[in-house]
């Protein structure tokens, strides 16, 4: 047989991925086709084709999003946030190296710029050219793609943005930093005055302890703080969570119709995605 790229084994004759989501708990993919593997400075970046999936995006042995379900996640953590605020014209995405929520972040013409601040530039390229169903091979000459990391890209950053998007991964190794209350109040001050923030914050069901803890630190900071949820079949759990930090602007912006093409988010989502199950809610109570 020949050799696999790390992270893969042969099973029967068959390729498979299996995802350690947990002590407790093992997610296996059956692979079609390694369409791109390649170790970066940072971390091992593939693309490979899945026969209940599609193509994803997998970092260091990690799904982080795929093209049969990417969308969902892409669209809620990028148009929610864009239809609290009145006008964003200046938008930062943290992360998001995929290229799917600056891909929707597109298709508002009153956005002026969109500085997508990802740390791995493998991760962009590889996705540009053979994840075509996330990245849409985004060109649009309003994203500006800064290779950096996004935590000191915003320390010294002052009233910059109307809306900042933290597309982060799991909060592990590196991109722990990206749910410290210090990174929040960076991206508190990076925000002008009537700015606003949304950060994906994990399961309700596998990661309880983090999803209350990124609200009670966004609420510390944010006089309007609200969470709200979707289901991504590619998560662990299915349920996936969403906190949004506003200064200002604590309603939907109802002064236009929803009419963005999308394949999840309409005007029904954006009025209910913010009611949330009763366990949910008994969850993030103590922060008030």
């Amino acid at each position: 047989m020949n050799s696999l790229p790390k992270f893969l084994h042969h099973h029967n004759d068959d390729i498979w991925l299996t995802e350690n989501e947990r002590e407790n708990l093992q997610i296996s993919y059956r692979i079609k086709e390694v369409v791109f593997a390649k170790d970066s400075q940072l971390q091992h970046v593939m693309i490979l084709d899945s026969y209940d999936f599609g193509r994803m995006l997998v970092l260091d042995g990690v799904v982080q999003t795929t093209s049969i379900d990417g969308y969902i996640y892409n669209e809620m953590i990028s148009h929610i946030p864009l239809n609290f605020h009145p006008n964003p014209r200046r938008v930062l995405i943290i992360g998001g190296g995929d290229c799917g929520a600056a891909r929707e972040v597109t298709k508002y013409e009153q956005v002026e710029t969109i500085d997508l601040v990802e740390i791995d530039e493998l991760v962009v390229k590889a996705c540009k050219e053979y994840l075509p169903e996330v990245s849409g091979n985004l060109s649009d000459p309003r994203v500006r793609f800064i290779y950096q990391d996004g935590v000191e890209f915003v320390k010294n950053l002052e009233a910059q943005y109307d809306v900042i998007i933290v597309d982060s991964s799991d909060p592990i190794g590196p991109a722990k930093q990206l749910f410290e209350l210090s990174f929040y109040q960076n991206l508190h001050r990076a925000l002008k005055p009537d700015g606003l923030m949304v950060c994906q914050s994990q399961s309700p069901i596998f990661h309880a302890d983090i999803m209350r803890q990124t609200y009670q630190r966004v609420s510390q900071l944010f006089p309007i703080t609200k969470l709200y949820t979707a289901i991504v079949p590619t998560y662990p759990g299915g349920l996936w969570s969403f906190t949004l930090g506003s200064k200002i602007h604590g309603y939907l912006n109802g002064h236009q119709p929803f009419d963005k093409d999308t394949r999840y988010v309409n005007e029904g989502i954006l009025n209910q995605c913010f009611e949330l199950p009763e366990f949910v809610k008994k969850i993030i109570q103590p922060a008030r």
